[in-house]
């Protein structure tokens, strides 16, 4: 009999810090890296892609490594996707979190990337600017919610007056999933009367600022990760039918060629991104390589059973 709630892929996932910023003891886990950068916006983009490179170079050589023994599988996920595997399934992790929400523009390259992949594309996508807590019941969420209600408006309302930019979007992957990673932006390409001073605030700067306001909140914020990270994850597995070997029925054996073809797949387009929407010589980011956290849409507080886009909005704060 299947246990009645299988873990997920993300608790058998490593989320651990690449960038080479050493934590410190400190009440706010964003501190160390914006200290070891010298609040400097070059430097703090430096770590976000030491961190996202060297994942993607550990998470390459463990799927081309013969000893492979096949993707991590979302059980849940499985079981939302279909119904007869367990029946009357509901997802019991309860979350609460601050989304930032992507404008058009981005949404709609992942859109181009997903064809190119020729994957289906989520319904929802969002990058967590912060989460509070994760896997709780719908009554444990409310006690932690009830403390936040009085912030709330100054919360989803932040990026109206700290705009944090973000730019140089590349593929990230691993053996459960593939994102869509930014990096904080320092300089380039600015444009539409924005300057070098605006982009000494960081997104790193923005995920520190909101872990503080919760913090004198007085919520207790059990985060599942606070690795120099900006993504959204554009597909998970839910089968090994694309990568295992196609002459044994039923197999889930790996098949190395189509592992290779897959990376190489992932690789093929974030060359392409880098020519087409990374910051030219010019000083031009094409359409979809640049974000402005809080553009279109505040940040939305949002609480339930959220893990695949779903849940409830609490409050979305003002655009731009």
């Amino acid at each position: 009999m299947a246990p009645l709630h299988p873990p997920s892929a993300d608790s058998r996932n490593s989320f651990e810090d690449l960038s080479g910023v050493t934590p410190l003891a400190s009440s706010n886990p964003y501190e160390a890296l914006i200290l070891a950068s010298a609040d400097d916006p070059t430097q703090i983009q430096a770590r976000y892609d030491t961190h996202r490179l060297t994942r993607n170079d550990q998470q390459k050589t463990k799927l081309v490594d013969p000893a492979f023994s096949g993707l991590v599988l979302d059980p849940i996920l499985q079981r939302l996707e279909d119904p007869k595997l367990d029946v009357g399934y509901v997802d019991p992790r309860h979350c609460l979190v601050f989304w930032a929400r992507p404008p058009a523009e981005v949404r709609e390259l992942i859109a181009n990337i997903q064809r190119r992949l020729r994957n289906v594309a989520p319904n929802n996508l969002h990058m967590t600017a912060l989460e509070i807590t994760h896997s709780l019941t719908k009554e444990e969420i409310q006690k932690l919610l009830d403390p936040l209600l009085p912030n709330i408006s100054e919360i989803t309302d932040y990026t109206l007056g700290h705009r944090a930019r973000l730019v140089k979007p590349m593929l990230s992957y691993d053996s459960a999933a593939i994102a869509l990673s930014f990096l904080p932006a320092a300089g380039e390409g600015l444009h539409d009367g924005r300057t070098l001073p605006d982009d000494k605030y960081t997104y790193h700067h923005l995920r520190r600022d909101l872990y503080e306001i919760c913090m004198k909140g007085g919520v207790t914020i059990a985060s599942r990760y606070t690795v120099p990270s900006a993504h959204l994850t554009i597909g998970r597995f839910v089968t090994q039918e694309d990568v295992s070997k196609a002459d044994q029925a039923g197999s889930s054996e790996p098949d190395p060629h189509k592992l290779e073809r897959w990376i190489k797949a992932i690789e093929h387009i974030n060359s392409w991104l880098r020519n087409e929407y990374w910051p030219a010589s010019s000083g031009i980011i094409g359409t979809g390589g640049e974000w402005i956290v809080g553009k279109e849409r505040g940040l939305d507080c949002r609480k339930g059973t959220l893990w695949y886009g779903g849940g409830e909005t609490v409050r979305l704060g003002k655009g731009f």
